[in-house]
């Protein structure tokens, strides 16, 4: 009779008689999984056994917008005379979910599907009367756990595995990293690696650094174009053997590609395939805010050795990093809690000297106080944030790095949670680091998610240090604090988190959904976000079906990414939810929740099982998920070790994140509307050809300034509020008919008051106020608030800056063919008449504020007929002018529409006040002198 098999901690598949017998390895007892778990290297060869014929190892990843389906083949032979066992072992991220596993074992061939686990359990149960418990097999590893089957076959056999597992790349310091884990153990004929990815935006960066040895530094080829890339890995046999007569595989060790994409605009770039969106969030040339952080450290005797010179060792170089700005303190704790400083210090050279040498000198002993530190911790940081002695713009922070669980004064690990979650303020943020395994990782995770913050394991041996290091680089730099996506109400559904405390450098935030069908074929999200002290709304858009076509063409892409990747992350996110519920309600519900979607998607989680059945279903297998060292089997929360995801995509909303799925139409930030201009507006556009509107002489008058690219001319120039514009000229590529023309380039609006400087430009639109600067491109809708000034961006089309509510300047883009062999982008300028200057206002612009008396006559047909001339009377000046018409933009882009106006000769000789060379000035925010 055939009996079943159970797959995951171990499989044997027994011959006798020509029938197999399938055996269950047990469940692990404490001091099996102590041992699993200890900090010794731990040998893991893909392909296991004595006498066999490896034929091929094949390893293919195809991703699609970070998200990686990544599918793992290798078939192999019984070579030897006699029945013996085959292993196949996988070792994968920690964050990636297995979706499937097949097995043909001569000819039987074994097929996976997920099943909620009481349910998969059972099934298997019926063909077995041994069932015991087995799951993933968690290794040492810092990224990876390791997916192990094993068969015993007779001589002759042939087995083929195949394992499927999907995972959303994270975004770490600026890059997205795909590890593979190659160690087969033999050279194998077929052995080759794949890496397929596609970027619809375009791909910026690739790398694939050399991890595996020099000896394979040349045999990594890429091919790569604007959007698509192929990576391939494939060795002979020769070039995998260690030496010319050696057995072994010299390939051992991590297969890693690193890439970034394009991104158009810091308002994000949104996507949208098979119904389902993708949000993906990471600005960049924004300044960092000011950081507050208190450092706590456990000293207690668990970190003697090792530990301790290796947490010295990090903390020293992050105290090298802090900046100027910071301010610091640094509590350590055993069962007593010492602080460095009672109060928070600025972290000068002086300062950060001294604090060095206090954690040098720091001895481990004693017990563990963690609830009395964190307490301290939370109140020095409220009560600097109270008495005024921060910067408002700023972040505060706890980072605890700790190896232990409490052992001294409060010792309940719920309640020391409960007395944490009491003092935290909503500006402040837990960031825990664990050290080893003998730590509760469960309760640091917790008590970091449930304040702004999150957990990261570190382990315990001879890098610590740098990965210490590595997880502060990640939240050294905040860009942005509260940082919101929303979405036009009715529009989509199933929004995972789309509410985030803070947004950090280099990483990246993701929300997804489902896209409700409707009469529009595009979707539109809206961001806000606060950065220094500035306010952000930006807006950005998508197709819903274009995507689509594209991946259509794709022929290595992964065309159901989008779909996943929800499933990916609202599955996450309710695996975090549930490690933070209290009653058996909540958590049964969110169980249910997890568990219909794992099942929908093919995903084993803590809560599902893979059952891999033989075509007829009388022989089963039955993957279940990793136990954790220090987590029973189903505890619900999914450890994800390795550097952490500082884009503070939490997987689940805690009690302090509010998660808006939809806004509610009345509400919805709709970004920067395209509010015309009164009618009566002073303008520069072209060549640059100025119009002056004079409404109490109901005329218009224009001019030239014949300046010299480079020059800066004064606009507007108002002492008395403190506003000043000036515009640069930039050039035509060349001459058109002996003749170069100039055109702005940058238009530069700087308040005094505030201290801020908007400077628009042809590529992008940079902001400063003095401690710190920003950047944005045209790609996307924005409103950005900073103080009295308001930027508002309107994509690809002008941008409107408004002070005090009372003056008003809106550029406009001119975008030309970039291979047009005279023409440039350039930038036209409108102002509105009624802007509220003082009386000292002047600028080529700014001195018709108050209009002059101006009086034309004598008009007859001039040489052009089409064009009469007549005398004009201005500021004690009779001029010579021609009438004609230049062109407002401002309903027309294109074309534009004709003005009709007296036109000025000589540069605005005599209509403007002095000559045009009075306006040149030295630099973009300079105020004009007396002309």
């Amino acid at each position: 009779m055939r009996r079943p098999l159970l797959l995951a901690l171990g499989l044997l598949l027994l011959h006798h008689s020509c029938c197999f017998e399938f055996v269950i390895n047990g469940d692990w007892e404490d001091e099996e999984r102590a041992a699993l778990t200890s900090d010794e290297d731990q040998t893991v060869e893909a392909v296991r056994g004595d006498d066999i014929t490896v034929n091929s190892y094949r390893v293919e990843s195809r991703i699609t917008s970070r998200f990686a389906h990544t599918s793992v083949r290798s078939s192999v032979v019984n070579s030897g005379s006699r029945a013996q066992s085959i292993g196949f072992n996988v070792q994968i991220p920690k964050r990636a979910f297995i979706s499937n596993f097949t097995m043909n074992v001569n000819g039987i061939t074994f097929v996976g599907s997920v099943k909620e686990k009481a349910l998969a359990r059972r099934l298997y149960a019926q063909a077995s009367s041994r069932n015991k418990a087995a799951g993933i097999v968690r290794t040492n590893a810092q990224e990876l756990e390791t997916f192990t089957t094993e068969v015993h076959v007779p001589p002759g056999s042939s087995v083929a595995f195949e394992l499927h597992y999907q995972e959303m790349m994270e975004r770490r310091l600026g890059m997205y990293q795909h590890n593979l884990f190659l160690q087969p153990g033999r050279p194998v004929p077929h052995f080759q690696v794949d890496v397929y990815l596609y970027e619809p935006k375009g791909i910026s960066k690739l790398e694939t650094p050399n991890t595996l040895g020099e000896r394979f530094a040349n045999l990594i080829h890429v091919t790569a174009t604007k959007d698509k890339a192929h990576v391939v890995f494939k060795p002979n046999l020769h070039q995998q053997r260690k030496c010319e007569n050696c057995s072994g595989s010299a390939i051992d060790g991590i297969f890693s590609v690193k890439y970034d994409v394009t991104r158009d605009s810091n308002a994000g770039e949104l996507q949208v395939s098979d119904l389902y969106f993708v949000h993906f969030f990471a600005p960049s040339n924004l300044s960092p805010l000011p950081k507050n952080i208190v450092f706590v450290i456990d000293v207690s005797g668990s970190m003697w050795g090792v530990k301790m010179k290796q947490t010295v060792e990090a903390m020293k170089a992050i105290l090298d990093d802090l900046k100027m700005e910071d301010r610091f303190s640094i509590i350590d704790f055993n069962h007593n809690v010492r602080c460095w400083s009672e109060e928070l210090l600025p972290a000068s050279p002086l300062q950060v000297a001294d604090a060095k040498r206090y954690v040098q000198n720091i001895k481990p002993t004693g017990g563990t106080n963690i609830n009395e530190a964190l307490i301290r911790a939370a109140q020095m940081l409220v009560r600097a944030n109270s008495q005024g002695f921060v910067d408002p713009r700023s972040v505060s922070m706890i980072i605890l790095v700790s190896d232990g669980d409490p052992t001294v004064g409060e010792i309940k690990l719920s309640k020391i949670q409960k007395n944490v979650k009491r003092v935290m303020t909503d500006e402040l943020s837990l960031f825990s680091l664990g050290i080893g395994f003998d730590v509760d990782y469960d309760f640091l995770e917790r008590i970091a998610m449930e304040n702004r913050g999150m957990a990261q394991r570190i382990y315990a041996n001879h890098d610590a240090a740098e990965q210490i290091r590595a997880f502060y680089s990640q939240v050294s730099s905040p860009l942005l604090k509260k940082v919101t996506v929303h979405f036009p109400e009715g529009t989509v559904t199933d929004v995972t988190q789309s509410h985030f405390d803070k947004f950090f450098g280099g990483s990246e935030l993701v929300v997804a959904g489902k896209v409700q069908l409707s009469d529009s074929n595009t979707l539109t999200s809206f961001t806000s976000a606060s950065a220094a002290s500035l306010q952000l709304n930006l807006e950005t858009e998508a197709d819903i079906t274009e995507l689509d076509l594209e991946l259509a063409k794709q022929q290595h892409s992964f065309t159901g990414f989008s779909r996943q990747m929800w499933a990916y992350l609202t599955i996450k996110q309710l695996i975090r939810e549930r490690s933070l519920v209290t009653t058996v309600g909540k958590k049964r519900k969110i169980t249910k929740q997890i568990t219909e979607l794992a099942l929908q998607h093919s995903f084993v989680t803590p809560l599902t099982a893979l059952l891999v059945e033989s075509e007829d279903a009388t022989e089963r297998l039955l993957a279940d998920s990793a136990r954790d060292p220090r987590h029973g089997c189903c505890s619900g929360v999914q450890t994800l070790s390795g550097p952490p995801s500082i884009s503070m995509l939490y997987a689940t909303p805690p009690p302090w994140v509010q998660v808006p799925i939809t806004t509610p139409s009345s509400q919805v930030l709709s970004g920067p509307l395209e509010t015309a201009l009164p009618p009566t507006v002073n303008l520069v556009d072209g060549d640059p050809h100025f119009i002056i509107r004079l409404p109490g002489s109901n005329m218009d008058v224009c001019f030239n300034i014949d300046s010299k690219p480079g020059h800066i001319l004064s606009l507007v120039s108002d002492m008395g509020t403190g506003v000043v514009v000036n515009g640069q000229l930039i050039s035509s590529k060349q001459p058109h008919k002996n003749r170069v023309s100039s055109y702005f380039g940058i238009i530069s609006v700087y308040h005094q008051p505030a201290g801020v400087s908007v400077k628009v430009g042809t590529d992008r639109i940079y902001m400063a106020d003095g401690r710190s600067s920003h950047s944005f491109t045209w790609g996307a809708t924005a409103d950005i608030v900073q103080d009295s000034v308001t930027i508002s961006i309107v994509k690809n089309s002008h941008v409107t800056v408004t002070i005090d509510n009372s003056i008003r300047v809106t550029v406009l883009l001119h975008r030309v063919w970039r291979k047009h062999p005279v023409n440039v982008d350039f930038l036209g300028l409108y102002i509105p008449s009624n802007n509220q200057y003082s009386p000292l206002v002047h600028g080529l612009i700014g001195q018709f504020s108050q209009e002059p008396e101006v009086s034309v006559y004598d008009v007859h047909e001039g040489p052009d007929p089409l064009k009469e001339e007549a005398t004009m009377e201005v500021k004690g000046h009779t001029l010579r002018v021609t009438r004609g018409w230049q062109k407002d933009f401002r309903h027309d882009r294109k074309r534009g529409s004709n003005v009709y106006c007296w036109f000025v000769h000589n540069s605005g000789k005599g209509f403007i006040d002095g000559r045009y060379g009075d306006y040149i000035m030295p630099d973009l925010n300079s105020f004009l002198q007396t002309v």
